[in-house]
């Protein structure tokens, strides 16, 4: 033991820097611990919302995108198709949309929210196979309706608005996704907007 005087100037010195470069070390490791919480940029992306121009589809025709994984399809639906729904009302298991398959502002007979424009999530609600679209030419290939989608997994079978006929191994009509229109030709998929 030294009998030198104490610095006590010197000390408290010490002790600060010491609990500085301590507390600086702490958040140096602190940082980016909690950063890894955040989601990858691959997984912000693969949930954000996507928009599609509707700007050029043509009266029938489907258009495929990506959300989430999952297929989305638009269709474009033609006055024919949409005449023909309320003729096979009879033959579904869920007609008027009763289950929560689809935003409250879907819940009609249409399942969207504009006639013209089917927007679903393209996977069967049986097993998660993804159903072929069949314009036009549903009723020659699967009896009942002449447009729709029908998964040949199984054989569910889904009208022109995606709900799902009677006798079928799907339980529930196909989802239909947040989504708005942002303008006449884009639809943004993935979130909800003020409908008029």
């Amino acid at each position: 033991m030294s009998n030198a005087p104490v610095d006590k100037g010197r000390r408290r010195f010490l002790t600060v820097a010491t609990t500085v470069v301590g507390g600086a070390g702490a958040v140096g490791v602190a940082v980016p611990f909690i950063a890894s919480w955040n989601p990858s940029a691959k997984a912000k992306n693969a949930g954000a919302p996507v928009e599609v121009n509707i700007g050029k589809a043509e009266p029938g025709q489907l258009i495929r995108v990506e959300w989430r994984g999952q297929p989305v399809w638009v269709v474009r639906r033609t006055p024919e198709m949409l005449e023909g729904l309320a003729a096979i009302e009879d033959d579904l298991r869920d007609p008027n949309s009763e289950q929560p398959q689809q935003p409250s502002y879907a819940q009609n007979r249409y399942r969207s929210i504009k006639e013209e424009y089917l927007v679903t999530v393209g996977i069967c609600t049986h097993l998660g196979c993804s159903p072929q679209y069949l314009q036009d030419s549903f009723g020659e290939q699967v009896e009942g309706i002449p447009s729709g989608f029908f998964c040949p997994c199984h054989g569910s079978k889904f009208d022109i608005a995606g709900r799902v006929f009677s006798g079928v191994p799907a339980p529930y009509n196909l989802v239909v996704p947040p989504h708005y229109y942002i303008d006449d030709t884009t639809i943004l998929i993935g979130e909800d907007g003020e409908q008029a």
